[in-house]
């Protein structure tokens, strides 16, 4: 994987990788000195005010302005004069300072082309709304989901993620663009219109290697009809690409269309921060309230109660127990669903009850091998039980399908990375601005632990507690899932060196 480069004059700052050459020597700067030369580095002659740049090199803390001024000192000795002798780094009196510099960004980050799957390949994108009431946009984007699933459920098929997929909405691409960027076939487009009692959905199939148009209708039928319409058009789409019916095992479908809109609304807040889930949580309980039999409001809402207590410092208890009952509520309303196994498996594995959680890991791959976060759930558990090789095949498969995922992807690779000895990949994985956020910071505190960067290791610790200010490596060692003796004491090792407190 290479990272962004920046060249100028002698040297080459790679800002992924946190590396500076100069004539490809190596430079010894700090984690803050990388951070406020890849902040110049992006904006050449430019004035950067004090606050852009301590938000640069300190983001989310609260540190004196002498802070910037020691690091700016510091940059300055170790790049020396510009080749004209003049300083790199120009001070503006009162405002903040401008890199005085022509700076090539070279590459940028270059992914290798997606080849193919071996089987029928296809993403669906976001249906536009195309009513101009933005609250209509939710039945657009459940639309959306919606069709993704039940193409996911297909076996003979392999569909692209949620994630990824609306990774486009909004955006006038290319078609052959897109399919190239995600490594599919085949694009399902559309748009809806819900008015009046009665839904308007336009959709077309095109084969991005040829072009040709291989399926296209429009249904005008009543609200109530909407999942039938979901059901017709997968249908036609398994028909055209596999040349015949395969119907997946029956969905649990929501009863009140409220309560769908509510769904779809809150799975998108749920990770974001304390004050998004929360939200979420509101929704979620409404839908539940609204259809007490929709399966997937439970998953999301036990989801929701997960992450406050692993994520955002709620307390263990209730909170667990709460997840996990809503959990298993879901999966008996919906046995056939595989999002909900999964979210089922990952509570299982907190709890220690590793034989169910394989178990309901393995059925939810057999319902649906297209869903991508289980592929990556399944990586994070499979590392903290030693099956190190295994987790990192089971990242990439979730990389594969879904090229544009959430940010804690990247913190599962890199985690497994570390967990491989790839200590140089898991800093360039943990750095990447997908990936770099305060959760994340103990990992890469770790692997830059283990190759003797002390003083940056050290410096991520600093940032990881300041968001997470009671973490100890004891309790952190008996509240993840190890099932590993020999896992769990390298963690540790990279922990303790890191300097994060026993």
């Amino acid at each position: 994987m290479q990272g962004l480069r920046f060249a100028f004059g002698p040297f080459v700052l790679n800002a992924e990788a946190g590396t500076l050459l100069r004539q490809e020597i190596p430079v010894a700067v700090g984690h803050r000195g990388l951070l406020l030369l890849a902040a110049f580095a992006r904006r050449p002659n430019e004035v950067l005010t004090k606050s852009d740049l301590m938000e640069a090199a300190w983001p989310g803390a609260v540190v004196e302005e002498g802070n910037l001024t020691v690091q700016i000192a510091l940059l300055r000795k170790l790049l020396g004069p510009a080749p004209d002798g003049h300083e790199w780094i120009a001070t503006v009196p009162r405002v903040g300072y401008r890199f005085i510099a022509e700076v090539e960004t070279i590459g940028g980050l270059q992914k290798r082309p997606l080849s193919l799957p071996g089987k029928p390949s296809i993403a669906v994108l976001p249906f536009a709304n195309v009513s101009n009431e933005p609250e209509q946009e939710s039945f657009a984007d459940g639309l959306t989901e919606d069709l993704i699933t039940d193409l996911s459920r297909i076996s003979g098929l392999f569909v692209i993620a949620r994630n990824s997929a609306f990774a486009y909405k909004g955006k006038a691409m290319d078609v052959r663009g897109i399919a190239q960027d995600l490594g599919v076939r085949y694009l399902l487009e559309g748009s809806a219109r819900r008015v009046a009692g009665r839904v308007r959905i336009n959709a077309q199939l095109v084969d991005a290697v040829s072009g040709d148009h291989l399926w296209a209708e429009r249904f005008d039928r009543s609200l109530e009809d909407i999942f039938a319409v979901q059901d017709e058009v997968t249908g036609k789409i398994v028909e055209a690409l596999l040349g015949r019916l395969r119907a997946p095992p029956p969905r649990n479908r929501p009863k009140n269309l409220e309560a769908h809109d509510l769904c779809v609304r809150a799975r998108k807040l749920i990770d974001d921060s304390p004050q998004t889930a929360r939200e979420a949580h509101l929704m979620l309980t409404r839908a539940v309230s609204l259809d007490p039999e929709y399966a997937e409001a439970y998953r999301w809402l036990a989801m929701n109660h997960w992450m406050g207590w692993v994520h955002w410092g709620e307390p263990m208890e209730p909170t667990r127990s709460l997840a996990m009952e809503l959990a298993r509520k879901a999966v008996a309303l919906d046995p056939n669903d595989a999002g909900c196994r999964w979210v089922l498996a990952n509570l299982l594995a907190y709890e220690r009850s590793f034989a169910e959680a394989d178990a309901e890991f393995a059925k939810a791959i057999e319902l649906d091998p297209n869903e991508a976060d289980t592929w990556a759930t399944l990586s994070d558990i499979s590392v903290l039980a030693g099956r190190v090789e295994e987790g990192l095949e089971q990242i990439r498969k979730g990389f594969r399908l879904n090229p544009f995922p959430a940010s804690w992807y990247y913190l599962t690779l890199g985690q497994a990375q570390y967990a491989a000895g790839e200590y140089e990949a898991a800093v360039e994985t943990l750095r990447r601005d997908e990936t770099y956020r305060t959760s994340s910071r103990r990992f890469l505190a770790a692997s830059l632990a283990q190759l003797g960067r002390l003083d940056e290791a050290r410096a991520e610790v600093e940032l990881f507690l300041v968001s997470n200010p009671h973490f100890t490596i004891r309790h952190w060692a008996t509240t993840e899932p190890f099932r590993d003796a020999t896992t769990l004491e390298h963690f540790v090792d990279g922990y303790r060196k890191a300097g994060l407190p026993e």
